[in-house]
């Protein structure tokens, strides 16, 4: 008589399976891209640029980051944390200090004539920088630029910058540029 091999009962596998997924898929951690979201100008050679487009020194904040990750602002070492109330106070030359940007009228919707900064923020990096202290650069060069909005629809609309209608967000931008500037980065 033959002898029969007893089964091993196959239902409660697909639920261990099942289960063990779950399980990794909770415990993994997955890291997440950082980038950077940006709209490139078009480029232009430098021949066609007229007087009026050149930049003037006064009018760059130069905001450099080397090999150590050491940060240079305006030739001098600075600390991160200060960097967005120096950019914030060049973009914004409140007392139209003749140390920084140069400032012109024009003419907006909602503000009517006022005196824009033609101020322009250079960042350059070493190739050997940190890529975690090159978006830390990055991140408070924005958030400059988006607190000065922040502020002026706050003082001009009396409601923050995003919950402002477009035409509103597209004067509020005509007064403050997102003028970042990034040169190539340099070998050593």
């Amino acid at each position: 008589m033959a002898r029969k091999t007893p089964e091993i009962p196959a239902a409660s596998l697909a639920d261990i399976a099942f289960m063990l997924l779950i399980f990794f898929l909770v415990t993994t951690t997955m890291d997440v891209d950082s980038g950077l979201e940006r709209r490139l100008p078009q480029w232009v050679p430098p021949e066609q640029l007229d007087e009026d487009q050149q930049i003037k020194e006064r009018n760059v904040f130069v905001v450099l980051v080397n090999r150590n990750n050491d940060l240079l602002v305006e030739g001098e070492y600075a600390n991160l944390q200060d960097l967005r109330e120096r950019a914030k106070h060049f973009m914004a030359n409140p007392y139209n200090e003749e140390s920084l940007p140069e400032k012109e009228p024009k003419q907006v919707p909602y503000f009517g004539e006022i005196m824009v900064s033609k101020g322009v923020i250079s960042l350059r990096n070493d190739m050997d920088t940190k890529y975690g202290m090159y978006i830390a650069v990055q991140n408070e060069l924005v958030a400059a630029i988006n607190e000065l909005r922040d502020e002026l629809a706050r003082r001009q609309f009396g409601k923050p910058y995003n919950e402002l209608e477009k035409e509103q967000q597209d004067a509020v931008r005509e007064i403050y540029p997102s003028r970042i500037s990034e040169a190539e980065p340099r070998k050593r």
